[in-house]
């Protein structure tokens, strides 16, 4: 159903059942999956593709121009997961020449006033709270959780199943499994509550415990914890995880706590 106060280009392409509710906005090379509901007042702009079954709250801004003063209007996507629900005034910038795109999984959660910036690349099943801000180009990958007015530096990645506290400041990398909180950003065990409520079986939390062990209690520097970390554990999915997200960080990884 299109209301008919709202605006609808003719070139974009609308699934089956979609919604469309009045003072909506839709520019065209916009792709809308199935089912999705477009909340009033929400504006889908030149180069958004939504998925199915979304549901995109008044306010909220898809695909809107990069604020990256290197931009030239070069063709870009703000690409949405199935499954996914945008809030009140969330925007999520398209992508630039440096990616081409700004991508938002399946399932996730971006809450009201959150901000996902140009050539991000959030994973499946992730939470963005309210007022949360990342900048160009971040990775966030699957089951990240990032708390209320979290701000993400350019450029930095958060690993699978972290939770950052609320307020945090990510300027660095953060490692898959763990709780990071305090200012700077710091290691706070694992995330542990969110482990088991994903299925994880305490034999598997118990190992990446011990791994994080070598990485923060051990006197060692990162490139001998690395290595001990490979001597002492077998080759896993966990291991072999945390192991190559640590050596392909470019900014480096958070510390323990002081």
């Amino acid at each position: 159903m299109i209301s008919k106060l709202a605006y609808v280009h003719p070139e974009a392409r609308l699934g089956e059942n979609v919604v469309v509710e009045p003072f909506a906005y839709i520019a065209e090379n916009v792709t809308i999956g199935d089912g999705t509901w477009i909340g009033p007042n929400s504006t889908i702009m030149y180069g958004a593709r939504i998925g199915k079954k979304c549901r995109i709250f008044p306010g909220a801004v898809i695909s809107g121009i990069p604020q990256d003063l290197k931009f030239q209007g070069e063709e870009s996507t703000a690409e949405i997961g199935d499954n996914t629900t945008v809030r009140e005034g969330a925007t999520v910038n398209r992508g630039t020449l440096a990616v081409g795109k700004t991508v938002v999984g399946d399932n996730c959660l971006l809450m009201a006033l959150s901000h996902i910036g140009h050539d991000c690349n959030v994973g499946n099943n992730c939470i963005v709270g309210n007022g949360a801000a990342m900048a160009g180009e971040v990775k966030v990958d699957d089951w990240a959780i990032i708390s209320a007015g979290s701000m993400v530096h350019q450029f930095a990645r958060i690993g699978g199943h972290v939770f950052i506290g609320g307020t945090g400041k990510v300027r660095i990398d953060v490692p898959p499994y763990i709780k990071a909180d305090r200012d700077p950003l710091a290691f706070m065990g694992l995330n542990t509550v969110g482990l088991v409520r994903r299925g994880f079986e305490k034999e598997r939390i118990d190992e990446i415990h011990n791994i994080y062990r070598v990485l923060f209690q051990s006197k060692l520097n990162t490139s001998q914890a690395l290595e001990r970390i490979e001597q002492d554990f077998k080759p896993s999915f966990d291991r072999d995880y945390i192991l190559e997200f640590i050596r392909k960080s470019e900014r480096g990884i958070i510390k323990g706590p002081r």
